[in-house]
């Protein structure tokens, strides 16, 4: 196999994935559901190397505490890690978001930055948090690369990266404008629904002809 893909037929892939695909849907907001770019942000940050539910209870019960980065650092570092256990890794992510909230107000005046640099200076925030707080809370045109994104990208053609951050930079520089808006939820719709981790669904997938791991025989 080798890749990725050149750019006539990246913009044919993305053609295809966009009529098979329901794209950004209505009401689609701040990651696990949040309504500010604060809590957006936190969220992101309890979500690494967590199911969605434990992240969802872990977030739940950190905000019936403090939903302000002020009311934040009001608790003692402990306090946040209890309330953040089903998510795991609670020590470390305790004391990530004091760091992010304690830059955030001395840096930022406690606004949330809009701009991908803005959200990496901040502690806790990597290029992946930051690309979905840009497109799901600040509305921005970007493709956000999470496990499906990443996987799919690279099982295609689209990239040819090691990691999440790689891919989502030459995703960047490989995917047409007009993709951007929708292009994250065209992937991990498809990745979810049809080019799964284990299993994929390579005789319904509509890109099967252009992915270069089926072509070389590599379904998984």
């Amino acid at each position: 196999m080798t890749g990725p893909l050149p750019e006539d037929q990246v913009e044919e892939v993305y053609r295809r994935l966009s009529q098979a695909m329901p794209g950004r849907t209505r009401g689609a907001k701040g990651p696990k559901g949040q309504p500010d770019a604060f809590r957006s942000c936190i969220s992101c940050m309890l979500s690494a190397q967590s199911l969605d539910r434990n992240t969802a209870a872990a977030a739940h019960a950190l905000f019936a505490l403090a939903k302000t980065p002020q009311d934040m650092l009001a608790l003692d570092e402990s306090e946040i890690a209890e309330a953040i256990k089903p998510c795991g890794l609670y020590n470390r992510k305790a004391r990530n978001i004091r760091a992010f909230c304690t830059a955030l107000l001395a840096d930022r005046g406690g606004v949330v930055p809009d701009t991908r640099q803005g959200l990496m200076a901040l502690p806790g925030i990597g290029r992946k948090c930051a690309d979905i707080v840009l497109s799901f809370t600040f509305g921005k045109d970007v493709i956000a690369v999470d496990t499906h994104v990443h996987r799919v990208c690279n099982r295609i053609g689209l990239t040819d990266a090691k990691t999440a951050d790689k891919t989502a930079a030459q995703l960047e520089q490989r995917s047409p404008r007009w993709t951007l808006r929708d292009g994250h939820f065209w992937l991990i719709q498809f990745g979810k629904r049809i080019c799964t981790a284990r299993a994929p669904k390579c005789e319904t997938c509509p890109v099967s002809d252009m992915c270069l791991s089926y072509r070389a025989g590599q379904k998984g």
